[in-house]
């Protein structure tokens, strides 16, 4: 390997890598913002009431700033009702213009503005990031097309993601609109994760003789379980944050009490889970395949275990609910990593 290209690799690695884990960031901070109830705390995007540095005291903002930022969301939303009826979904169109609620204005709280600003100030970070990796990508445009394709798409997936997030604001916390924020953020890690991979095993030999049929069909079961997991995690945070309004975020002993079937749903889907990855597990002891991911899979599924276990039955404690959603979407990052990195074998299909 010539030096410089070696050069370029070992950039791009180290960028992609560095963008991968402020993904990661960046998706716990966005689990504090929905746990502390900050999502609200800037009512406009990209800036924070009408500011690229927030106020510090309501002071600050004008008398009427309430009407001001709902009148703008306002017409925001309509722009988006028409996108959506130009879609073909005018039914969910009719139903955000009908719904007033999400045009109500929260009272300014600094520290809910200052949590949601560092939050935006970590995603415009990522965007910096994503904009290396794709320029750190361009000198394998020739020698490996997938790759700069790959980041290129990353790059377009993020701008969307900027925007969809706007929605979000918009519509005042939608839920199903928060669902596919989510989504989409798992789509750029998975994007991430492969390019990172697929520039780390460049002129790295493979074992064609490893057999990891199973394992892989097992791996693709996990990583879907997971996924609907997570969409089931979706579910619940939003009846979670129905049941919270609705108490005044009081009596949080309560909460889980109040929640519907979605929650047994999510519990009773964790089980499913976990004997997919218990059986995957032992396949891979017994299989000729080491890898480290392994341990650390196993360590995420206890830790997200532990975590729903915790929130269950100890009154949903704000500092596990990131904590949850952070190792669910590590532990989709490793199913998929893993993956990869089987399949680059090209094993054999017995």
């Amino acid at each position: 390997m010539k030096n410089r290209e070696f050069k370029q690799i070992r950039l791009f690695r180290r960028i992609s890598l560095i963008t991968l884990v402020a993904v990661y960031l960046l998706i716990l901070v966005g689990g504090i913002v929905r746990s502390s109830g900050s999502g609200m705390g800037c009512p406009d995007w990209p800036k924070c009431f009408g500011s690229w540095v927030p106020p510090t005291s309501k002071e600050q903002l004008p008398p009427d700033y309430k009407d001001i930022y709902s009148a703008k969301r306002d017409n925001k939303n309509k722009r988006f009702a028409s996108y959506l009826t130009t879609l073909g979904f005018r039914e969910t169109a009719d139903k955000l213009l009908a719904d007033k609620s999400i045009l109500e204005e929260a009272d300014f709280n600094k520290y809910k503005t200052w949590i949601e600003y560092i939050n935006r100030l970590i995603g415009a970070i990522i965007g910096l990031l994503i904009i290396a990796t794709f320029v750190a990508s361009i000198p394998f445009f020739k020698s490996d097309k997938k790759i700069t394709i790959t980041s290129f798409s990353i790059l377009l997936l993020v701008l969307f993601q900027g925007w969809i997030g706007s929605i979000v604001v918009s519509t005042n916390l939608l839920p199903w609109m928060i669902t596919i924020h989510m989504f989409l953020a798992l789509l750029i890690v998975a994007l991430l994760i492969y390019v990172y991979h697929s520039i780390s095993s460049k002129h790295i030999a493979s074992d064609p003789h490893q057999k990891t049929y199973w394992l892989k069909l097992l791996l693709i079961g996990c990583m879907l379980t997971s996924l609907i997991q997570i969409a089931f995690g979706t579910q619940v945070r939003e009846s979670v944050d129905h049941v919270a309004s609705s108490l005044l975020y009081q009596s949080r002993e309560t909460w889980i009490g109040e929640l519907g079937v979605e929650f047994f749903v999510h519990r009773s889907f964790s089980w499913v889970v976990f004997l997919l990855h218990v059986i995957l597990i032992y396949l891979f002891r017994k299989s000729q395949v080491k890898s480290k991911l392994v341990t650390y899979l196993i360590v995420i599924l206890l830790v997200s275990l532990l975590s729903g276990v915790i929130m269950a039955y100890w009154a949903i404690p704000p500092t596990m609910q990131p904590v949850h959603l952070l190792v669910g979407t590590l532990g989709f990052g490793i199913q998929f990593l893993l993956f990869l990195r089987l399949n680059r074998n090209n094993a054999v299909l017995t």
